[in-house]
């Protein structure tokens, strides 16, 4: 199977787009075809607004995790971007990646809603059935390993298991009995 290109969007910190690639543009024009679009800018914004955005939290910017677009599911990763006084993209403030959610993906939330998990467990139990480490999950949510083992170690606990194996094979058996099959 081919795997398709991510969705590359780059925004000052106060969204306002200042790069983003074919893909992306693609993605979010669906079922318009992007070479009918007057202003690319203009485009970006108002879809980041109705489609990237989650208008859950008025305190600030947060991003959906996923959304569709025709039939199609994608994933949707927000990075904020930290200069350290470099001057390489010095108005720079978010890189949103979209990823198109292949069949074999994971999906975390029929899973928390069953076992009770919070947003933050949910994550770490995301990054641990992509196969991560401790010290990557960590990495990727700014957190220390041991904040990590802390998370797995109350989703055993809610999971019934004893290891991060035993999570996994919580999760295919559950998925295994409501849909027959291993992932959607």
């Amino acid at each position: 199977m081919k795997r398709s290109t991510p969705g590359f969007i780059l925004t000052e910190s106060s969204l306002k787009p200042v790069y983003a690639n074919t893909e992306a543009i693609r993605i979010l024009a669906y079922p318009q075809n992007p070479s009918q679009i007057g202003s690319i800018d203009n485009f970006l914004t108002e879809k980041m607004q109705s489609v990237l955005m989650a208008h859950l939290d008025p305190s600030g910017p947060a991003f959906v995790t996923e959304f569709s677009s025709g039939k199609r599911r994608y994933v949707c990763r927000a990075f904020a971007l930290n200069s350290n006084g470099a001057d390489v993209f010095p108005a720079a403030g978010i890189a949103i990646l979209i990823e198109r959610k292949g069949r074999g993906s994971f999906d975390g939330s029929e899973i928390a809603g069953r076992f009770q998990l919070t947003a933050r467990e949910r994550e770490v139990l995301e990054f641990l059935m992509q196969g991560l480490t401790n010290k990557e999950i960590g990495k990727r949510m700014n957190i220390s390993p041991n904040t990590v083992k802390a998370f797995l170690r109350l989703i055993m606990v809610k999971m019934g298991a004893s290891t991060r194996a035993g999570i996994i094979g919580k999760i295919l058996d559950t998925q295994f009995r409501n849909t027959g099959d291993f992932f959607d």
